[in-house]
Order: structure tokens, then sequence, then C-alpha cells
């Protein structure tokens, strides 16, 4: 196994689990981010209030990408099985 493969291999595989997160974290900076909007406009500092809409929304999202992130998941693990494969061979 070569040095180069070796990086391709991790670049690949932080690209995917970047890729994978990106939805879920996207939502929940952003619902957190309009929730501290609404806190300091209205002065309301409750610090459990952003717990259960971030919940929710990272619930929904996972919910309606899911079966995009098992996909991803999926592929990357065949491409890392063919890895392995070409080296025994």
């Amino acid at each position: 196994m070569s040095e180069n493969m070796v990086i391709g291999v991790v670049k690949d595989a932080i690209q995917t689990g970047l890729l994978v997160a990106a939805p879920i974290l996207t939502v929940s900076i952003l619902v957190g981010l309009l929730i501290s909007i609404f806190q300091a406009t209205t002065q309301i500092q409750e610090q459990t209030l952003t717990f259960v809409p971030k919940l929710v929304a990272v619930a929904l999202v996972g919910l309606l990408t899911g079966s995009w992130m098992l996909h991803q998941l999926v592929n990357f693990t065949e491409r890392i099985f063919s890895i392995i494969s070409n080296i025994i061979n």
C-alpha cells in the first residue's frame, strides 16, 4: 500500500464524513442561530428553549436525508473494499 493510496483513502474518508454530517450540522446551526436571535429580541434567556426545536429539526433532517446518507456511506464502504481487494491481488 503506497503513501499516495493511504492519503487518498484518508481524504475520501474525511470528505465522506463531512458530506454526510453537513445537512444535520447546518440545520442545527441555523435553528440555533434563529432561536438565539429570537431570545435576544424578546429577552427570554431560557437555556432549554433551544433544545427541543433543535432536536425536532435534526430528527426531521435525519428522516429526510437518512437514505441519502446511507447511500453515501455504502458507496464509501464499497470503494474501501475494492481498494482492499486490489491490494490483495
